[in-house]
């Protein structure tokens, strides 16, 4: 049995990890089949981890100014941190891991192994919310955790930084595409692959790096790849047309002169015929000389006139192919441009909500998302409770 491997960053919706509130792909009749591994306020948490070493930092402080009151709020507003990361693992997919069947259950038993073991192999990681999922499509695994160093020079001697815990454990980085994350995720990967090797399971390693996307994360990614298709289809059609541009040009002159010469040579000899000369009777000179000339030439000029009609048809013919790929052209470039300004709506608004996130904090924001969705919920059962009433009246 051969199997993949998804590592996808999460959005860190303690919220929805811990099912405070069911999302629309969620089934709650299933989520009594959840694991919680723990589950401990942020806030909390970054107290524990740092107090001390804000104390310390903040005694050698002689500017009031320099002194940080609250070390979350400033991460949390951190243009270079974050509070916290998420870490979203999968073993295969919804076709061949549904998490209602055996196969779905061997991935649940799979992933629960590797979490053990999870916080040992990561000393730098702090775990603090992690759970395993059996009420969507697939099992999965979300593990949300707070990356620090120790011994720093500049700051708090113990802060958060995710380079520096990554290389802490032996992830340097290197190139754009080869950072501290992404060497640490494939070790991720081949820790997970190793647990599933003991249950039977060999890792289909495709060397991709999935996503595990929220909504508009999603819709984000697919208008991309549906711009990337247009691009392509469009810069072939606009291959086609510069090629049917160039054989336009080609056959413009010939066709201009074949005209002109169809139009001097294709009459009858008869009303072309100069007349004979004041030594030559007209009857002799057009008998013997003129006339089985001309002849020979109009063959051959009707010859080339029949020619000149058929190339004409086939230039018209191109002509009219020309016509419709350009506007085929234009109506990609008109889609095109409509992906591209819902791409960046939806660009829009997950700045939007991450911002909301940044100002209210992410507690909040989760409490808000919870009483929204009940509300939203409330609402849904009172118009099926009405739509009921509606058929028990008209029976």
């Amino acid at each position: 049995m051969k199997r993949t491997i998804s590592a996808m960053v999460g959005q860190g919706s303690v919220s929805h990890n811990s099912r405070k509130f069911n999302a629309k792909n969620t089934d709650p009749e299933r989520s009594h089949l959840n694991i919680t591994y723990c589950q401990e306020n942020i806030k909390a948490v970054f107290r524990e981890m740092f107090d001390e070493a804000l104390k310390r930092y903040n005694d050698k402080q002689t500017r009031a100014d320099r002194r940080i009151e609250n070390y979350y709020e400033k991460i949390r507003s951190s243009k270079q941190e974050k509070p916290f990361h998420e870490i979203i693992l999968q073993v295969g997919n919804k076709d061949d891991m549904c998490a209602d069947s055996e196969d779905g259950q061997l991935a649940a038993t799979v992933l629960d192994e590797y979490m053990r073991g999870f916080q040992e192999r990561n000393p730098q990681l702090r775990v603090f919310s992690a759970h395993l999922h059996m009420d969507e499509a697939t099992p999965h695994l979300h593990i949300d955790f707070v990356p620090f160093t120790t011994g720093s020079k500049r700051g708090l001697d113990t802060r958060v930084s995710l380079k520096q815990a990554l290389a802490a454990q032996g992830f340097k980085g290197g190139t754009r595409g080869d950072t501290e994350w992404s060497q640490w995720v494939r070790s991720e990967k081949e820790q997970l692959a190793a647990v599933m090797e003991r249950h039977g399971i060999e890792w289909e390693d495709k060397g991709t790096h999935d996503q595990h996307l929220s909504v508009l994360d999603y819709k984000k990614e697919q208008r991309a790849k549906e711009i990337a298709q247009l691009d392509k289809v469009k810069a072939k059609k606009q291959k086609e047309v510069a090629g049917q541009e160039q054989r336009l040009k080609e056959l413009a002159p010939a066709v201009k002169n074949m005209e002109r010469l169809a139009a001097e040579f294709s009459a009858d000899p008869e009303e072309v015929l100069p007349e004979p000369g004041p030594l030559e009777s007209a009857r002799a000179y057009r008998e013997k000389k003129a006339k089985p000339l001309w002849a020979k030439i109009v063959k051959v000029l009707r010859s080339v006139y029949r020619a000149y009609l058929d190339l004409k048809s086939k230039f018209e013919r191109l002509q009219a192919d020309y016509g419709r790929e350009v506007s085929k052209n234009s109506s990609l470039s008109e889609r095109i441009y409509e992906v591209c300004a819902e791409r960046d709506s939806l660009k829009g608004k997950v700045r939007d909500y991450e911002r909301v996130r940044r100002a209210i904090g992410p507690e909040q924001a989760d409490r808000i998302l919870e009483a929204a969705y009940q509300q939203e919920q409330a609402e849904k059962e009172r118009k099926r409770a009405a739509r009921q009433k509606t058929r028990v009246g008209v029976r």
